[in-house]
């Protein structure tokens, strides 16, 4: 592909995705052949994106915005409004709300991986549980919510420090939303789909995976400008904050493999592992037990209420491969499953990466990585399927498949919410929040089946159709294969 790229050239999804052609016709329809593109002095495809994120994102604050109202209690105070179980009827809850108090940053004098307390029993030691990059940014911003607190006395702490945190959650959300729409300068119009994204107007605020995410596609960018330092110092910066760009390193590893390319690959390895050490080593180094939190609770928690493991557990009766644990005891059973069950996985993309027929695109291996990481780990918190939204859009950037995957994953929150008031309040019972994980679950591995089928029949990737390669690949991009493992069929010709 040239390097400067037409604006004739950029594919217009009304013309060649079924859904969005759909949406235009109360606009006028489908672009057409002689349409004027590209001649507006501000708007473009980048900039609309870029302003649909931000009344999206001004949605998702709303959605959100219940759970930071006040009431005035018995002592005349200001107090946040949690009661009768307000965050799950209202479906509003979030993370940033509790920890903001969890986590003592709203005490002075209290620094991330050095401050510490005793849990509710009294005699667990606990710390910051959230990697460096993420508790840092806690922190920081409960700093500023002091500094405000001190020239408007009278605020609930609490609501500043959300809104403070949410202001720059957007902005690594749209981060996300321009580095994807970079990525493929022939597709623009797909960063739409992680602008409006259901799962964003949802989950945006639930926790802070708007940074990892907005990291990561800053990454990919990177990577496909052909820029491997500046890609691995972002992926690093994006592991810093939550560890999952690190699986990005295998499958990158495999296509430089196939292409002859893993100078570039070690360069940006290389990068991302530095970087990583530069942010974390400090604390590890000074803070040791406290910058250990984030990897003890991992490896201490059992499977939580959405995962495959549970939704089996819960159909037959089944205690889990460790059996019925006491409090704070560890799943070793389970911690080695679900290494092995990933690996498997991993193993099974790498055989059909030096087995396609043409080699598949970066995006298409991401999307399956991460995906497989989450189908198959103990843990998907809600918040954690932004991480799939880029990547699914540079994956298989049809409009139907994606947004109704999108829209079935956003829906788990409702049944969550009323699961978690539990049936004495007249909420759900388990069954009804786990068939909709089972349908959450089938709908992402139906997304994985159709990014496979691309990828074994090239002809059919949309990408690929109108004349590109692999427009994310940076040093992949149009370069020929090295290393190919014979499929069967072909080793029995």
């Amino acid at each position: 592909m040239p390097l400067s790229l037409g604006l004739d050239e950029r594919v217009a999804p009304s013309r060649t995705d079924p859904l969005a052609a759909a949406a235009t016709r109360p606009l006028g329809g489908p672009l057409g052949d002689h349409a004027a593109i590209g001649r507006h002095w501000f708007w473009s495809p980048q900039r609309v994106g870029l302003l649909l994120a931000v009344l999206a994102l001004v949605a998702s604050w709303f959605g959100k915005s219940a759970c930071i109202q006040s009431y005035t209690d018995s002592d005349g105070h200001a107090a946040l409004d949690w009661r009768a179980g307000r965050p799950y009827v209202a479906m509003c809850y979030s993370d940033l709300v509790p920890l903001y108090t969890a986590e003592k940053l709203n005490q002075p004098g209290t620094f991330p991986y050095a401050t510490s307390w005793n849990d509710d029993t009294g005699t667990q030691v606990r710390y910051m549980e959230y990697p460096v990059v993420t508790g840092l940014f806690q922190w920081i911003n409960a700093k500023l919510t002091a500094g405000i607190l001190a020239m408007f006395p009278g605020s609930l702490p609490v609501a500043i420090y959300f809104n403070l945190s949410a202001l720059w959650l957007s902005l690594f959300w749209l981060l996300a939303v321009w580095a994807t729409g970079r990525s493929n300068r022939r597709r623009p119009w797909d960063a739409a789909l992680v602008a409006i994204s259901p799962l964003m107007l949802v989950h945006a605020f639930t926790n802070f995976d708007t940074i990892g995410a907005g990291l990561t596609a800053a990454g990919i960018l990177a990577w496909a400008r052909k820029k491997p330092v500046a890609a691995g110092v972002l992926l690093g910066l994006a592991a810093a904050a939550k560890l999952y760009p690190l699986l990005l390193l295998g499958p990158l590893f495999v296509l430089c493999l196939r292409a002859g390319k893993t100078r570039a690959w070690l360069v940006t390895a290389t990068a991302t592992a530095a970087t990583w050490l530069v942010v974390n080593a400090p604390f590890a180094l000074f803070t040791r037990d406290g910058w250990q939190e984030f990897f003890r609770l991992s490896v201490l928690r059992p499977m939580d209420p959405d995962s495959i493991y549970n939704v089996i557990a819960y159909l037959t009766g089944w205690h889990g491969f460790d059996g019925i644990l006491a409090k704070g005891e560890t799943p070793n059973v389970l911690n080695v499953v679900i290494v092995v069950v990933f690996m498997a996985c991993c193993a099974g993309i790498t055989y059909m990466t030096l087995t396609a027929p043409r080699r598949p695109r970066v995006g298409q291996l991401f999307f399956l990585v991460v995906a497989a990481f989450l189908l198959t780990g103990k843990v998907w918190n809600p918040q954690y399927s932004l991480w799939l939204v880029p990547l699914a859009v540079l994956a298989i950037p049809r409009w139907r498949p994606l947004l109704a995957w999108m829209v079935l994953d956003a829906l788990v929150w409702a049944p969550r919410m009323f699961y978690y008031l539990g049936a004495d309040n007249k909420g759900l019972p388990e069954s009804w929040f786990l068939g909709t994980v089972m349908v959450r679950d089938l709908a992402l591995i139906g997304l994985c089946v159709l990014v496979v089928r691309e990828i074994y029949r090239p002809s059919t990737d949309l990408v690929r159709l109108h004349g590109d390669d692999d427009p994310a690949g940076g040093f992949l991009d149009g370069a020929p294969d090295k290393f190919v493992v014979p499929s069967r069929r072909e080793a029995l010709a």
